[in-house]
């Protein structure tokens, strides 16, 4: 047993097996174009995360480009209760690569604080965007987003076959918006 790991662990060190992608396996995309990808987006499926435990649906992400090169964001949802909850953050570019972003919700004045910050990488986007899969090296976070508040089923399969190649495990993935039957394209 312990020589099959050995073994499997130095294949997988050579490149002669593929095992499970790394933090530095997972890239961006490498354009963004940030005035393009500038205003609202439907959250269509995410990884479970604390942060939007008290969303059921109508989920969307706003974000306004600034004058500094910073970008608002103002993420918004439905509870159960009808109450319509939003949080406004701020996103800034943390590299040479537009896509590479990271975003806060604390307060303004706790922004030089490094932990208020979160990674929020572009890692696959429509070349019209019309969706865009986000995600962050840990592979803890996950979005699919949209430009509708729905996408057609091949896409939606698409995007979550994409994600299981860049490492991510979609066993709890919440489906907020379910695709669109054939029917209805």
């Amino acid at each position: 047993m312990i020589r099959a790991a050995l073994f499997t662990a130095l294949a997988c060190a050579a490149g002669l097996v593929s095992g499970p992608a790394s933090a530095r396996d997972l890239q961006p995309v490498r354009d963004l174009d940030l005035q393009r990808y500038a205003g609202v987006w439907h959250e269509i499926a995410r990884l479970p995360n604390r942060f939007e435990d008290d969303c059921v649906g109508d989920i969307t992400a706003t974000y306004t480009p600034r004058e500094d090169g910073s970008i608002r964001v103002v993420n918004a949802c439905r509870k159960e209760d009808g109450e319509i909850m939003s949080s406004d953050g701020e996103a800034r570019r943390t590299g040479d690569n537009p896509a590479q972003l990271e975003v806060r919700f604390a307060p303004k004045w706790l922004s030089f604080l490094p932990f208020v910050w979160a990674d929020y990488w572009v890692i696959a986007l429509d070349d019209d965007y019309q969706w865009a899969l986000v995600g962050e090296p840990d592979r803890k976070y996950l979005w699919i987003l949209a430009r509708q508040p729905r996408l057609d089923a091949d896409t939606f399969e698409g995007l979550k076959a994409r994600a299981r190649g860049l490492g991510y495990e979609l066993d709890g993935l919440v489906v907020v918006n379910p695709p669109k039957p054939a029917s209805e394209d």
